[in-house]
């Protein structure tokens, strides 16, 4: 009798035991694009989600492409990106959704002090590729089909400029993210598109400065889905619709809004808002 006691009472601490570090291990998984997290968005934003849901994040920063395709495989319960057209096609193809916009920024064109292509102050980008193209001037490309590599490619058609001409000559393209491309142009005194929240978060900055803003066309729309729990099982599916709800909600839109570099905001809430057309 005292032995099943014990084994009773054994039993019994065991299970306290186990109870808090099941609910400790409350996760998801987000995909999401390397500005989020270079930027240190993410950095400020998630703390504040565990703490007020008890579910923790873990990121996986790629490329938009590679993270839509992490998403694909199941290997993420969120994907977090910008690309609208590639978010899109991902909804269209039963990969997840539906689609959400969460918040925007826009792109830069930074390039050497020097400026050898002469395209500061231009408020017409593809007027400045143009010239970098004509100029033979070198500029760096992320190259690793990131939504910021597709941004760049629309905007080199629209230019009516092939830059593949120049490849490995003035453009230069690296298959990495947006840090180290800023990196490289920085060591280079090239030119480069940048997401301007990875811009301001940017130290090594050398004379790199920026030279082209304002443009419509580079307004930089984020995007979230839920990845499809039907098609992937294991997808944690009420915890990752959690961590959407939450972005979308006032909390996570001021948490968003709240994010600030030397007092500047990199990224600007617009849940509760029509979409613009970009």
């Amino acid at each position: 009798m005292m032995r099943l006691l014990r084994r009773a009472l054994l039993l019994a601490l065991m299970a306290a035991f186990a109870l808090p570090a099941l609910a400790q291990e409350r996760s998801i998984t987000v995909a999401s694009t390397t500005s989020t997290e270079q930027s240190g968005l993410f950095g400020h934003i998630l703390p504040i989600f565990t703490r007020e849901t008890g579910i923790t994040v873990r990121v996986v920063a790629l490329g938009t492409g590679q993270a839509l395709d992490v998403g694909r495989r199941g290997d993420a319960d969120v994907v977090f990106v910008h690309d609208r057209a590639a978010e899109e096609r991902f909804v269209a193809d039963g990969f997840g959704g539906p689609r959400r916009h969460v918040m925007f920024n826009d792109f830069v064109i930074t390039g050497p002090a020097a400026d050898p292509a002469r395209i500061a102050g231009l408020r017409d980008t593809a007027e400045a590729l143009r010239r970098i193209a004509t100029a033979r001037a070198p500029f760096v490309s992320r190259g690793d089909r990131s939504g910021t590599h597709a941004a760049e490619l629309r905007l080199w058609q629209l230019a009516g400029v092939d830059p593949a001409t120049g490849r490995g000559q003035w453009y230069r393209e690296i298959g990495q993210g947006m840090g180290p491309a800023l990196n490289t142009a920085a060591a280079q005194g090239a030119y480069v598109l940048a997401d301007r929240g990875t811009w301001l978060s940017f130290r090594n900055r050398q004379d790199q400065r920026i030279l082209i803003e304002g443009d419509a066309r580079l307004f930089n729309q984020y995007g979230v889905m839920l990845v499809n729990a039907q098609r992937h099982p294991h997808v944690k599916a009420a915890d990752a619709q959690r961590f959407i709800d939450w972005l979308l909600s006032s909390a996570g839109q001021a948490a968003i809004a709240s994010y600030r570099i030397n007092g500047e905001q990199l990224f600007f809430p617009n849940a509760d808002k029509p979409e613009p057309v970009s």
